[in-house]
């Protein structure tokens, strides 16, 4: 067996969260068990985010999980990403049944985002709003597209960024998932080069919606990787930690996972890619229909504005449906060419000395509820490590002020837990 712990330093942690009862994600970590299987298959890495009522969400993130990892190892016939796309279809199609067997799990839908670190680079394939980022020279790029309506709604021109008519709009509603329908339209990515140094993280969307790009870029800039596993989801949780929460955290140590996009061909997949894009018609009655909406609320006349709200959401149900790819054939893409259009995003990492006033902000509050409503904390722990993190800041050594100021927190959350 391999042991890849001087070629990658891995780290990965999977949150309950602050507010939901049960855990509906799952991951994976499957790395190659020696050099051979690394040239052929590479390391497989996966997060799935589960949807439904009961135990149907944590069933269907395990089924992808366990299910995408078995397949792409069975399917030896395929390149990498035709294996990786047929085990994330294959799940897919898994789900659905098991869905359809059973009353309880009826609907049960996941998030898949899979990660493949390959000698010809690395390779995603998506279903959903987990993401997948490259962290490389103080930038954090996303490497996945999310498959929301928010996103879809933005990319389509009908809302500029910052409007309060796109805020009204759930974040949580997805366009595309597995398990709701027998088939569904993967997105593939890459390859991307990989570089000594970089780093990747998938996340679910527990993380991505509290914590800012900017923010996981510093933490990913200064700590090692199992520091900034913890301290990402601490911080999640410290802001309300309103669903579950997973991250896995990669950083490549060496030559021996580097590539670069003219040292290796391209991968393909055989095949004509299927359009599947949605008209600018159905965005912009839908957007005609929020804003109605909204002024017949306004003007008190509430009949109108549930009949627009109702006529809203078939038009969003529509887009849905249309962008999940169901009941299409076989979907595949080009081949000769690298796939996807990623990074859809690119953010420069806030200042580490921006990023330890925000700490130090946050340190103070907790601090204070910890009196205020006499909670079982510490605080002499605590504020050790705020002290050794303000005296190191004051020294100019970033890294070691923001480890002592993300100890102090997690010290802290870990005393809340008990």
């Amino acid at each position: 067996m391999e042991d890849w712990s001087k070629h990658l330093q891995i780290a990965s942690i999977s949150d309950v969260g602050m507010r939901r009862a049960t855990n509906q994600d799952s991951y994976e970590v499957s790395l190659a068990g020696d050099m051979q299987k690394w040239n052929a298959r590479g390391h497989l890495f996966l997060v799935a985010d589960g949807m439904g009522a009961h135990a149907a969400g944590e069933l269907a993130s395990k089924l992808a999980a366990d299910g995408i990892t078995h397949l792409y190892a069975k399917h030896q016939d395929l390149s990498p990403p035709e294996a990786l796309k047929r085990a994330v279809e294959d799940s897919n199609a898994e789900i659905n049944r098991r869905g359809q067997a059973n009353e309880e799990f009826k609907n049960m839908g996941t998030t898949c985002s899979a990660l493949t670190l390959l000698p010809q680079g690395a390779v995603v394939a998506h279903v959903g709003d987990s993401r997948v980022y490259r962290m490389r020279s103080n930038r954090l790029e996303q490497l996945t597209r999310d498959h929301s309506l928010v996103w879809e709604m933005r990319e389509k021109g009908n809302f500029p960024e910052g409007s309060k008519s796109l805020q009204l709009i759930p974040k949580n509603v997805i366009t595309r998932s597995l398990g709701p329908y027998p088939d569904v339209n993967v997105d593939l990515e890459g390859p991307h080069p990989i570089q000594v140094g970089d780093v990747f993280l998938l996340c679910s969307d527990g993380l991505s919606g509290e914590v800012e790009d900017d923010e996981m870029a510093s933490l990913l800039s200064h700590l090692e990787p199992e520091r900034a596993a913890r301290m990402l989801v601490d911080l999640a949780n410290l802001r309300g930690g309103p669903d579950n929460i997973t991250v896995i955290v990669i950083r490549v140590c060496d030559q021996t996972l580097a590539t670069s996009e003219s040292g290796s061909p391209p991968l393909t997949v055989g095949g004509k890619k299927e359009d599947r894009a949605v008209g600018p018609i159905p965005y912009t009655l839908l957007t005609a229909l929020v804003i109605a909406a909204l002024l017949c609320m306004v003007m008190n006349n509430g009949w109108v504005a549930i009949l627009l709200g109702l006529f809203a959401a078939g038009i969003a149900g529509y887009i849905t449906f249309k962008l999940s790819g169901a009941g299409s054939g076989e979907k595949v893409v080009g081949t000769g060419k690298r796939f996807g259009l990623g990074p859809y995003t690119r953010t420069q990492a806030v200042s580490g000395s921006n990023l330890l006033a925000k700490l130090d902000k946050i340190g103070t509050q907790l601090r204070n509820v910890a009196e205020e409503e006499d909670l079982p904390v510490d605080l002499g722990q605590f504020d050790n490590f705020f002290e050794k993190a303000k005296v190191a800041a004051a020294e100019s050594n970033e890294a070691a002020a923001m480890n002592f100021f993300c100890s102090g927190l997690s010290n802290y959350m870990d005393q809340l837990r008990g």
